[in-house]
């Protein structure tokens, strides 16, 4: 398949025939086998597919931190070539700096850049109201439950205004309490501060949940199996109702089956 040219992705996020292989002493190992998707400006799209099938390795070569065996990530028209302020990264772990307060860890990346004390200062604050921990400003990471830390980590990486927020099983420590709430909390950021948000989870319910599309990827090799366009059956805004309706039940049950489908395939080659 032919790349196309530069000028042609100028809008959204853009893989393009992303193939990656680890070298290790066993031999080869393909990650990703030609991966190739469009992620539209401020769309909300889950990646989801068993585990090992690369979700977490397209994730960190869209951001920067791994580099692609044959392909190229285009975004806004730019080939990405490394780390950049145009993406932030959200983990799993919450990778805060515990001899910081709240306020000095959202305001490290604007630091960063040079901005003013007092433009960071004020985009921090922004951004501690924004996730709902106004307040704790002055408060030091070991001293917050497992979910106020993650929303500390949202909002550092927000304040940084990047074009696209990656997010790497962001919840998946969390109780199911928590991570319900911090679902909703995330879609009411998103709608209040849009970005493109492209968000790696094992969890189907969350993936139909929060998404305009969720790209269901295939057991290793990794590549786009299907894609379920939730959005034409799950119109905005949502609540957690939403996933007691007969829509949510039909793409949890499509979703449900390619991976079942999948995970059979991956123990069959054992």
């Amino acid at each position: 398949m032919q790349i196309r040219d530069i000028e042609n992705t100028n809008l959204g996020l853009e893989v393009e025939n992303v193939t990656k292989i680890y070298n290790i002493k066993k031999g080869n190992v393909l990650a990703l086998d030609n991966v190739s998707l469009h992620v539209h400006p401020n769309e909300f799209l889950s990646l989801l597919g068993t585990s090992g099938c690369g979700k977490s390795t397209l994730l960190r070569i869209i951001c920067g931190l791994e580099k692609t065996t044959e392909g190229r990530i285009v975004n806004q028209g730019k080939v990405i070539t490394g780390p950049g302020a145009d993406r932030g990264m959200v983990f799993q772990a919450y990778n805060l700096f515990p001899w910081m307060t709240i306020s000095e860890n959202i305001q490290f990346g604007l630091k960063q850049k040079k901005a003013s004390s007092k433009e960071a200062r004020e985009i921090a604050e922004h951004y501690t109201n924004l996730v709902g921990l106004n307040g704790f400003e002055t408060q030091y990471p070991n001293s917050l439950s497992g979910g106020m830390r993650q929303r500390v980590a949202i909002a550092r990486a927000l304040a940084n205004d990047p074009s696209v927020l990656l997010l790497d099983e962001p919840f998946g420590a969390l109780d199911m309490q928590t991570r319900g709430v911090m679902q909703e909390l995330l879609l009411n950021i998103w709608q209040k501060s849009p970005k493109t948000i492209i968000m790696v989870t094992h969890d189907v319910d969350e993936a139909i949940f929060l998404a305009d599309r969720v790209a269901i990827m295939s057991a290793r090799p990794g590549k786009i199996k299907e894609i379920l366009d939730v959005k034409k059956g799950l119109p905005r805004p949502r609540n957690y109702h939403v996933k007691t309706s007969q829509e949510f039940i039909k793409y949890k049950e499509r979703a449900t089956d390619i991976i079942r489908e999948e995970s059979m395939k991956l123990l069959n080659s054992v």
